[in-house]
């Protein structure tokens, strides 16, 4: 005779204490304390003077930089992980094929995602400074440029950077899951798509793609939580130019925070964050399915 469902959830209760602490210690008092600091009129020394009902919220609606941040933060999201994926698909085809030397090339790839992205980011910086930038120079040297330029020191062009650093730091793991899904496809699929005259564009397209689907979509939605929410590629390749022109919503939380003191504002908008992730994120999963074939 089976236990009774109230009896076999208690019983699982032990098993999961670790996990069910961990999940109210690091994710859900966290957000609680957020959405209660947004709510509250927080002095810049940290002194909680009372309730503000929705002012923190205006405040954010009323700030001068919020379209070009939200701009700045949509084609941060999108051109990253669009870059991304197109790339490691091309990475994860390559490295599906047996060459000499394949499981060097496969452990390379991983070193981006191994090294600390405070230390890439800080490597790419310096590499880029107008002065003793190893990377300007380099480019001064071929011919690409006439005269070191100020990378780092311009809004856009410091932005351009910090994608292209998020693009190198995300390809291991999307070309890893990517890999992982073109190895479930079986050979003798290919070949019967080869019988039946089908090309390797053609082969590709119609048989490959839709079987990665799954791999592809997952690999993309967790490309997007983690792009959104970065915050130290742009902090350190774009965070000592001048005003928010190169800032995100994520980049424009920490600044709110760690230069004007303004915690409840800082509290309102990550709850705004917060919210844009769970909405793009929910329309994503609706329209990809990636737990979901055809």
């Amino acid at each position: 005779m089976s236990a009774p469902p109230s009896r076999a959830l208690l019983s699982a209760v032990p098993w999961l204490a670790g996990v069910l602490v961990l999940i109210v210690g690091v994710v859900l008092f966290p957000a609680g304390y957020m959405v209660w600091n947004a709510t509250r009129d927080i002095s810049t020394s940290g002194v909680d003077r009372g309730g503000a009902g929705l002012e923190n919220f205006e405040r954010v609606a009323a700030l001068a930089a919020l379209p070009r941040v939200l701009l700045n933060s949509a084609v941060w999201v999108i051109g990253v992980v669009l870059l991304t994926v197109l790339i490691s698909l091309g990475l994860a085809q390559f490295l599906n094929k047996a060459f000499p030397g394949r499981r060097w090339v496969r452990l390379a790839v991983i070193v981006p995602w191994a090294a600390s992205v405070v230390m890439t980011s800080t490597v790419f910086y310096y590499g880029f400074d107008p002065f003793y930038g190893i990377i300007n120079r380099a480019l001064v040297d071929v011919g690409l440029l006439d005269a070191p330029f100020g990378f780092t020191k311009q809004p856009v062009p410091a932005f351009a950077v910090a994608m292209a650093v998020a693009v190198f730091v995300s390809l291991p793991f999307t070309t890893y899951t990517l890999l992982a899904g073109l190895q479930t496809i079986p050979d003798d699929v290919l070949e019967a798509a080869r019988i039946d005259g089908a090309g390797r564009f053609a082969s590709y397209r119609l048989v490959v793609l839709p079987m990665l689907r799954p791999a592809i979509a997952v690999a993309t939605l967790i490309n997007i939580i983690n792009v959104f929410n970065s915050l130290p590629i742009l902090r350190i390749i774009a965070g000592s130019i001048p005003g928010y022109d190169a800032d995100t919503t994520t980049t424009l939380i920490f600044k709110l925070i760690q230069t004007e003191r303004q915690i409840d504002t800082a509290s309102a908008l990550s709850v705004v964050n917060f919210g844009l992730v769970v909405v793009i994120t929910v329309i994503y999963v609706r329209i990809a399915r990636p737990m979901q074939e055809d």
